[in-house]
């Protein structure tokens, strides 16, 4: 058994402080908890903070382009279902610059699990607004404050069909843990949203903010996550107060259960195609 500090390589080069933090240690828990081995899980990331989180840990990693994280999870996915494929990325990364690759990545349901880092802010390009900052958020580059709407991420999930929609907070280790199992072992699409503070450029949208207004969904026992209207009224809720935990959970077949090649086991374990049939269809081409 691999324990959470097993995973560990190298020294983070986050800022002191920074949510990232809480992410890594909650993720290192839950990989531990679940009994997974380095090399059975894929780690991926693209281009910003948050992304480089896979390369403080053992295991196997790639780097994407910016945005484009999701494709690459789905190829290695799709080549090989034994492998467990985490994504972690940013709200700048994965809302702006990968929006359609994120929405049909919902669409699709395949079995892998997005951890979006959201700090509401561009952390490494140095502060402009993301989108989900909220309007009039003043930056470097927004000197008069933020006039987009914000992205509401888990609505849009909802509505592309996601089957588990979640969130957590970086503050919280435990709660965070326990989401990223429950994304993990969820059969089909994962989205988990990390509210996370940055510290060097978002001082608006602090650890003390999110802990006056955040709240666990399960609270009180009368929340259905399997109630798509209750679970929408909670997805767009943000504010004074922002629901965490598993917003919506639904079962439905994957990608790789739809596709009959896929229902034989992992591609990268089936015998070689015959070269004769190859060469057929390559001449129907030219």
């Amino acid at each position: 058994m691999t324990t959470a500090e097993g995973y560990t390589i190298g020294e983070p080069s986050w800022c002191p402080g920074c949510g990232n933090f809480g992410i890594i240690q909650a993720l290192k828990k839950a990989l531990e908890e679940m009994g997974k081995k380095p090399h059975e899980v894929l780690l991926i990331g693209g281009i910003g903070q948050a992304a480089k989180l896979p390369h403080y840990l053992k295991g196997n990693v790639l780097n994407g382009v910016h945005g484009r994280t999701p494709p690459n999870a789905i190829g290695a996915k799709v080549a090989n279902q034994e492998l467990t494929v985490i994504v972690t990325t940013g709200d700048g990364c994965t809302y702006a610059e990968g929006g359609n690759h994120f929405l049909h990545a919902i669409r699709r349901n395949v079995d892998i699990t997005l951890i979006v880092h959201n700090n509401q802010v561009y952390g490494l390009t140095r502060g402009q607004a993301s989108p989900t900052s909220d309007p009039g958020f003043v930056t470097r580059v927004q000197t008069h404050g933020a006039f987009s709407a914000r992205f509401h991420a888990l609505a849009a999930a909802l509505s592309m069909g996601g089957t588990f929609i979640a969130r957590s907070f970086s503050g919280d280790q435990e709660h965070l843990s326990r989401m990223i199992q429950e994304a993990v072992k969820h059969k089909g699409f994962s989205l988990l949203e990390v509210l996370q503070p940055c510290v060097s450029f978002n001082r608006v949208n602090t650890f003390a903010w999110y802990k006056k207004r955040i709240y666990d969904v399960e609270t009180g026992g009368n929340y259905d996550p399997g109630n798509g209207a209750q679970a929408f009224e909670k997805a767009m809720e943000w504010g004074e107060r922002i629901p965490i935990g598993v917003v919506y959970r639904a079962e439905k077949p994957t990608f790789e259960e739809r596709i009959p090649a896929l229902k034989k086991g992992p591609l990268v374990k089936q015998p070689a195609p015959d070269k004769s049939v190859l060469h057929l269809l390559m001449e129907e081409f030219f």
